[in-house]
């Protein structure tokens, strides 16, 4: 892949004076900088919408963000003599977002907002995302179906047992969830989203925030929709705060400086909140255990499932806790 990914900048006109593997793809320094080559296996029609809102935040904002280059032909995938598309973008020297720190957490939830503020086009269907009272309803039903796929054919490891034995417990949490839901201001907060054009990143996580010497750069935004900006947020504090033991200061804070850049509704706090008492992470890891082989689990899903069980209270606590005054 090394020598047949930098073969392909000839077809922009550059060479790399030096380059190395980073999550996947090839960094390379260049005539115009640092640059990074991944492989392309998406739509590129989507891949147009996708420089279409980011040049917009660019210009707008002037945020950091990843463009998706041009090649001499005017393209925006780059095929190989081999026939492997390729996409080459932007790069920024910077360092992923620090969990632990709470300075570069401030700092990504700031960027995000703003984001929020700008990433907006006029709607097309094929990219809106699934609405959540669907997705929670999948969600529930897919729990039970390993439920009863383990009682039918015995739980014999470590994973199906604790799964079975703490599953009710989030299979009710994943259904008042779903009730609160369907009788919140969801489905007009969803309604306005899409009015607005309203575009959420779709993986805003610490691996996707850069910490620069001035700002903050945000990137990967393959998995960008339509969708409720609540959805981006969730996301982010999500997984912050299963490395920070659902601190709940912390949270608090992460809303403040969301709410300084991107003022919060109280609609949009109620979603948050409903979304943070959904079992999320417990679903990832019983659709994992489903979807791929089973005559051997992995250890490190077996301490995860583990450590929900233990933390259950704790998690459930949270959602209380973190929002039982929505006042700044």
């Amino acid at each position: 892949m090394y020598d047949r990914g930098l073969s392909v900048l000839e077809q922009y006109g550059l060479t790399a004076k030096s380059s190395y593997r980073g999550r996947g793809a090839l960094l390379c320094q260049t005539e115009k900088g640092l640059l990074i080559l991944r492989e392309f296996r998406g739509s590129a029609k989507r891949l147009e919408k996708q420089r279409e809102f980011l040049l917009q935040v660019q210009k707008q904002s002037g945020e950091n963000v990843d463009q998706i280059l041009v090649n001499q032909a005017g393209e925006l995938v780059s095929v190989d003599k081999e026939g492997i598309p390729y996409v080459l973008k932007n790069w920024y020297e910077g360092k992923e977002c620090d969990t632990k720190s709470q300075e570069d957490v401030i700092k990504s939830v700031e960027a995000l907002a703003r984001l929020h503020r700008v990433m907006k086009l006029p709607v097309c269907e094929e990219y809106v995302a699934e609405p959540l009272d669907e997705e929670y309803l999948r969600h529930n039903q897919e729990l039970r179906r390993i439920q009863k796929f383990i009682r039918k054919k015995g739980a014999g490891n470590s994973f199906e047992k604790a799964y079975l034995s703490s599953v009710e417990w989030f299979l009710e949490r994943g259904t008042q969830a779903l009730k609160r839901l369907e009788t919140s201001g969801y489905q007009q907060l969803r309604q306005t989203a899409l009015e607005e054009g309203s575009i959420c990143h779709g993986e805003y996580n610490q691996h996707n925030v850069l910490m620069l010497k001035r700002g903050t750069a945000v990137t990967n935004f393959e998995k960008w929709s339509f969708d409720v900006p609540m959805a981006d947020l969730y996301r982010f504090m999500r997984k912050v705060l299963e490395k920070n033991n659902w601190d709940v200061s912390l949270a608090r804070e992460i809303l403040k400086a969301y709410h300084r850049q991107k003022p919060l509704t109280a609609a949009e706090l109620e979603n948050l909140q409903i979304r943070f008492s959904y079992p999320e992470k417990y679903w990832k890891l019983g659709n994992y255990y489903f979807t791929h082989r089973k005559s051997w689990i992995s250890e490190k899903n077996v301490e995860k499932i583990l450590q929900l069980i233990e933390q259950k209270n704790l998690w459930e606590d949270f959602e209380k806790k973190c929002f039982c005054n929505w006042e700044f």
